[in-house]
């Protein structure tokens, strides 16, 4: 009978599309929205749909390598990473549902030209997350963060991207992979998308995704071991032992694609670890665009985010590129990570 119950659930969900999907959420949780953040999603996977599609054939046309271009972050800047910048930019900017955005590509916000129409949302996104390994044929990916303008005036501000991240109303990202995979939130469960190449339409194929308590997997770069405080080299040489919840030792999982690694914990369970070192005394990730959207999407999987001495969704941020460590993962892994930096487990 409880395998019944598992197909008959399976089948149920069988061709409901993220159109479908968004529009059900909208009539059932608020009634009374006006469908802004439907449109505004609907766009953002408009934009989605034209990166997969140029991902797919990126080795045949001239859209691999560096564009001899480097970004605000000092990283040398990928021909596809600029075209997807260009494509959400261009497939966002009219709507009018934003009132500005923000790209981990650009120095300062990106207003909304004053031909169009400013709308009640401020987005934030990295554009391809991973690109250093676009040439490698390696999973990339888009984050993205939405939240409700709170400035005044004509136009949006940084006022309305400055905020902390338990004040984003819907977050996730898309994967481009041997599938294109788009996963959000909204606050109420998190759910997966498949992109149906034969239809052009994300459907969905991971409903109420819920990251395992306690995973068997960690995900760092061990290279930079020398570099780390002593809480995150005791915290992985207990993963590495037997010293730790699952009391035997976890796996090393580590492509370097930060949307992948997540991706891949959400669904197996694990924790993902980048800390602070020599080289990056306040932390090497983007609490903007990379950390807080993702901690949105674990938080409402049931998992956990942290810097490993404050929770991520808490962080006020100071400056458009602020920087911070990321811990995050499932629940208990997470935790147990943090007794190293509180003086428990780890001091």
């Amino acid at each position: 009978m409880a395998g019944n119950a598992v197909n008959h659930d399976c089948e149920r969900h069988i061709g409901i599309s993220f159109t479908e999907h968004v529009a059900e959420s909208q009539h059932r949780l608020s009634p009374a929205a006006r469908g802004e953040l439907t449109s505004l999603l609907l766009h953002l996977m408009m934009a989605a749909k034209i990166i997969a599609r140029e991902t797919r054939k990126a080795g045949l046309v001239d859209i691999l390598g560096l564009t001899g271009r480097t970004n605000v972050q000092g990283e040398k800047v990928q021909k596809l990473d600029d075209y997807a910048d260009d494509i959400i930019i261009r497939n966002l900017r009219y709507t009018g549902h934003l009132c500005v955005m923000s790209s981990e590509e650009h120095e300062d916000i990106i207003t909304i030209p004053e031909r169009y129409a400013i709308g009640n949302y401020a987005l934030t996104f990295d554009p391809l997350d991973g690109s250093s390994n676009i040439d490698a044929n390696v999973s990339i990916g888009t984050i993205f963060s939405i939240q409700r303008r709170v400035s005044d005036g004509p136009t949006g501000t940084r006022q309305d991207i400055l905020q902390r991240g338990k004040n984003q109303v819907c977050a996730g990202y898309i994967i481009y992979g041997s599938s294109t995979i788009m996963v959000y939130t909204t606050g109420h469960g998190v759910h997966g998308f498949t992109l149906d190449p034969s239809v052009g339409e994300f459907l969905l194929s991971h409903p109420d995704i819920r990251i395992p308590e306690q995973g068997r997997i960690y995900s760092v770069n061990e290279g930079n071991y020398y570099r780390w405080d002593a809480p995150a080299r005791k915290l992985v040489e207990a993963f590495k032992s037997e010293e730790n919840p699952r009391g035997e030792p976890y796996s090393s999982r580590y492509i370097g694609s930060l949307v992948a690694d997540f991706h891949r914990n959400l669904l197996y369970g694990g924790i993902f670890i980048y800390p602070a070192d020599a080289k990056s005394p306040s932390g090497k990730l983007r609490l903007l665009p990379e950390a807080n959207p993702l901690a949105f999407v674990a938080h409402n999987a049931g998992g956990l985010a942290t810097t490993g001495t404050q929770r991520i969704l808490d962080i006020e941020p100071k400056r458009l590129h602020h920087r911070v460590p990321l811990i995050i993962g499932s629940r208990k892994d997470v935790e147990f990570a943090e007794s190293f930096y509180s003086g428990g487990t780890g001091a």
